[in-house]
């Protein structure tokens, strides 16, 4: 029962591409290694492949056998490795792009087997059919969701551009808890957009901005929409910086977001790795988040931005580029973070191409922030430990951390340590507590973190953290 919570938690952090990982794309030319092979090993691998032929219950696709042997020489490096079919690739590609043919849902697994909705993207097909945020898909066109895997469904529910699926929902009955009524959505797939970026003005004076996803886009969508809310409220105050189960993407994206806040061309990240490209040094200047030429995006942001006070909201589910945000935000003082320890997802995923439209996305390097501390299966720590609701942090509790992943990356340069410890009865309240709670709407009145972030802002008092680690608390008693 421990490890199937857990590993809810883990699937609940983040869009429909799951846990994200900040990915470079390159087709340079790999470290040279020492001429020879293990040819012994290599005997042994013809071997088995010769008696799977030769003796297995019924015949095997022969190019499918060296494939799941390719994936699994992979995989078994560390967790966000991953040899890259046709499907796979093309896949991750619009994630990047922000872009997909699909139904434009947000989801992840309930504890229940079912599918849950976490959110609609706005003016999608699911939007425009009526899904709503907690709705929990039992079938896809008639098939029980139970009897599949999560990557199964996705590949379900995507398909052509006006081709349709029949959406088998189950709603909690707002009025009783514990009523469900079973809804049928017959939805048109459309080419999905999605905004990374959204804010709005929350008070007089104060502004918050989510980054859903770093990709392509984000710079760009980010600087409109700084642009814009400084339009709309000339006197800002301070802003929120909202990175809550934003599980990553482009180290582009990382790079310009941080460089919106930060003094011109100061240090975002750096790299290390076995090649030498791999060593780098990454600075806020437009040639380091620039996907191409033009106009520097960043160059419409008001210069206010660079020092307007500013709170990052964080969580378990803030992963690899949105920890590089808020770890280079907080070695500048530039901005106090808050919330909970972040993901700790601090590596480097290049992406080879290979040939037959295949490729593998390898782990190449760590992330470290300007001052030099390595995020992997770290983290950020906030500076302001805060719970996600008033009573406790609610499912973000239960979700696993990089340290927690099998074969993961160690740190190399500090201490690091798995979060959970398999405590049944407790995990059990938080989900009972979690059923009878709404979806959480970040960026709403009842958003409890946007809430003491704001307070933080404002000078206020601010309720901290039930749950607060011991090398966040100290910290945290300093809020005022």
């Amino acid at each position: 029962m421990g490890s199937s919570l857990k590993h809810y938690g883990l699937v609940a952090l983040g869009v429909i591409l799951g846990v994200g990982v900040t990915m470079q794309f390159s087709s340079l030319a790999t470290k040279p290694v020492e001429d020879g092979m293990p040819v012994d090993a290599l005997r042994q691998v013809a071997s088995v492949y010769r008696l799977i032929e030769a003796d297995y219950v019924e015949p095997v696709d022969q190019r499918k056998l060296i494939t799941q042997a390719v994936a699994g020489m992979v995989d078994a490096l560390d967790p966000h490795s991953a040899y890259l079919d046709r499907a796979a690739w093309r896949e991750l590609r619009e994630g990047t792009e922000g872009k997909f043919v699909g139904l434009g849902i947000e989801i992840g697994q309930s504890d229940e087997g079912y599918i849950k909705i976490t959110s609609p993207i706005e003016d999608s097909p699911a939007a425009r059919a009526g899904i709503r945020a907690g709705d929990l898909i039992s079938h896809i066109d008639g098939a029980a969701v139970k009897q599949m895997d999560m990557d199964t469904a996705i590949k379900r529910m995507r398909g052509a551009p006006h081709s349709s699926v029949v959406l088998t929902i189950v709603r909690h009955d707002a009025s009783a808890p514990l009523q469900f009524t079973q809804l049928k959505f017959n939805i048109v797939r459309e080419e999905i957009v999605q905004k990374s970026v959204k804010g709005k003005i929350v008070a007089p004076g104060y502004a918050w901005i989510r980054i859903a996803q770093f990709q392509e886009p984000t710079v760009d969508d980010l600087a409109n929409k700084l642009a814009a809310l400084a339009r709309e409220e000339p006197a800002l105050k301070g802003l929120v910086l909202d990175l809550r189960n934003d599980p990553g993407g482009l180290l582009q994206g990382a790079i310009g977001v941080s460089a919106a806040f930060l003094p011109a061309g100061a240090e975002v990240v750096s790299t290390n790795g076995q090649l030498e490209e791999s060593r780098a040094r990454f600075y806020g200047r437009p040639e380091y988040y620039m996907l191409g030429r033009g106009i520097d995006p960043l160059a419409k942001v008001p210069a206010l931005f660079k020092t307007l006070p500013m709170v990052v909201l964080v969580n378990t589910g803030s992963a690899s580029a949105s920890e590089i945000v808020a770890g280079a935000l907080q070695d500048y003082k530039r901005a106090t973070i808050v919330g909970s320890p972040t993901f700790g997802k601090g590596s480097v995923q290049t992406i080879r191409p290979l040939s037959g439209d295949a490729a593998v996305k390898l782990t190449t390097a760590r992330y470290y922030t300007p001052s030099g501390r390595s995020i992997q299966a770290r983290g950020i720590l906030p500076d302001v430990a805060v719970d996600e609701t008033a009573e406790g942090d609610g499912l973000n509790a239960l979700r696993m951390r990089e340290a927690d992943l099998q074969r993961h990356l160690s740190n190399d340069r500090d201490h690091e340590e798995a979060t959970h410890h398999d405590d049944i009865q407790e995990q059990m309240r938080i989900l009972a507590e979690a059923r009878r709670r709404k979806p959480l709407d970040f960026g709403s009145a009842d958003d409890f973190q946007l809430a003491q972030a704001l307070r933080q802002l404002q000078g206020l008092p601010v309720q901290l953290s039930k749950r607060a680690t011991a090398a966040a608390a100290p910290l945290a008693q300093q809020a005022h």
